[in-house]
């Protein structure tokens, strides 16, 4: 007769992560199809920055140039105490990734209307900085205009049961 098989022990847990920051713009674009977790290359006074929700993901993307995935549009404020040690709070960061990784990148971004764009920042639970991108697919007008009308639907029947619970 065999042992049981711990199947608990491979699953990361997510739970131990501290947000930073959330891209809900990059969710109202686009249709996000799949999700990458990459590290990322800062210097010291970046980090302390971050750790003092000092960062901005708006209008941020990902460019895979050269066998490399850059991060474009992030912008860092400058550490209070970092003096000279600050650096241009919008210059590219490097994300890093598996080589397979970064080439079906390369590949799938080169086909019609997909991009790679930052949906969250976080710390794991080893106190690494870690970047979730995902790739994604541009939404149209009217993807949008249903996507509101779900959501709106799906609030008014949570309403709906929280009476009638009551």
């Amino acid at each position: 007769m065999s042992a049981p098989v711990n199947n608990f022990a491979d699953i990361t847990t997510r739970d131990n992560m501290k947000r930073i920051a959330g891209n809900k713009k990059a969710y109202h674009d686009y249709f996000i199809d799949e999700t990458f977790e990459a590290g990322i290359v800062l210097t010291g006074t970046e980090v302390k920055s971050i750790r003092d929700y000092g960062l901005s993901l708006k209008e941020s993307y990902a460019h895979v140039r050269a066998g490399e995935v850059w991060l474009l549009g992030v912008h860092i404020k400058p550490y209070a105490q970092g003096s000279y040690n600050n650096v241009d709070p919008d210059r590219p960061r490097k994300l890093l990734l598996h080589k397979k990784q970064i080439r079906y990148l390369d590949t799938k971004t080169n086909e019609r209307g997909q991009t790679i764009v930052p949906t969250k920042i976080y710390f794991s639970s080893d106190n690494r900085l870690k970047v979730e991108i995902g790739l994604a697919r541009g939404k149209k007008d009217y993807d949008k205009r249903a996507t509101i009308a779900q959501k709106d639907a799906q609030r008014d029947i949570e309403r709906a049961l929280k009476v009638r619970n009551q």
